[in-house]
């Protein structure tokens, strides 16, 4: 490999979408551990066994891979906060979450779509990572839907609905896009000075179209759209709002300026929801300089996430 073939990879890996979870456990002074992971994959039905890979970097490593067992609490899609405290560098991340003791003994989050509470079975080697295989001892599921990943940011699949039923609405509907190029998103000035998320307003005509072909004709762009990353009802106008996550493949464009996350002026965003939509992709991107995307831990004291250095 190149010097540069790393990222390269972690990129790679990241377009593979993936579910969200917390893996957790006791350190050897009893304290309970935990960190938000992606490297969950199941493994065999008889015997119950699951899979996670732990970065040997990791301040968990030694806890985890030593202990007697360890339990994956799969996240559901509203639980976007615990990912993101169990993903930071946070003092106490158990003093910000409901949690009790498993059948198996380790610690289990509450309201997840479901958990797992495992044994080790067995303990794997994988370069500079750890494949730790659990063996099932007790779990459950509730049914909910999960908190979805890919290329750094979060999916919710019930938004995917919301915007199905959106279409099928009488009044306008806008198209938005949180348009990103190398740590950059596009937007657009008004004339009043304020700024704005790239959109269309759609006829009626449009609805079943194309979206993506709609949105690079409208900013001469080379872009791919990926998933629903918001759906909102604007009440002052009637107008309902949704908002893609979009990548711009060269950086091209007619209309609007390409400005850093880390610069975004949301003291001067038009209104209150894409401000959020905004914030919410600055929180997403910020973490994505923590973690790793290819199986494994997104906290803070490994590699970098693009939700992994």
């Amino acid at each position: 490999m190149t010097e540069a073939s790393p990222r390269k990879l972690r990129d790679a890996f990241g377009t593979f979408m993936t579910g969200v979870t917390v893996v957790t456990g006791f350190a050897s002074d009893g304290q309970p551990i935990g960190f938000t992971a992606n490297s969950f994959t199941s493994v065999s039905l008889d015997p119950p066994l699951l899979l996670i890979s732990m970065a040997k970097s990791s301040r968990n490593y030694t806890a985890i891979t030593q202990g007697v067992g360890f339990a994956v609490n799969i996240l559901s899609e509203a639980q976007e906060a615990i990912s993101n405290c169990f993903a930071r560098p946070v003092e106490d991340r158990f003093a910000e979450v409901d949690w009790k003791a498993g059948p198996n003994g380790s610690p289990i989050l509450a309201d997840v779509a479901a958990w797992f509470d495992c044994s080790v079975h067995n303990v794997v080697d994988a370069g500079d990572h750890t494949l730790m295989i659990g063996r099932v001892e007790a779990f459950d599921n509730a049914g909910l839907n999960g908190l979805g990943y890919v290329r750094g940011n979060y999916i919710k699949p019930s938004l995917e609905s919301e915007a199905i039923d959106t279409m099928a609405m009488d009044g306008g509907v806008r198209i938005g896009a949180v348009l990103e190029h190398d740590g950059q998103v596009l937007l657009e000035e008004n004339s009043d000075g304020s700024i704005a998320l790239p959109s269309i307003l759609l006829n009626r005509a449009q609805r079943d179209g194309s979206h993506a072909q709609l949105l690079a004709s409208a900013y001469s762009a080379t872009l791919t759209v990926g998933f629903v990353y918001s759906v909102y009802e604007d009440g002052r106008h009637g107008m309902h709002n949704i908002i893609y996550l979009c990548n711009s493949v060269d950086g091209q464009h007619n209309k609007g300026k390409f400005v850093p996350v880390s610069e975004i002026p949301f003291d001067r965003v038009s209104d209150t929801a894409s401000r959020d939509v905004l914030i919410r992709f600055a929180q997403e991107h910020s973490i994505g300089n923590y973690g790793i995307y290819f199986g494994n831990e997104l906290s803070g004291d490994v590699r970098r996430l693009d939700l992994g250095q």
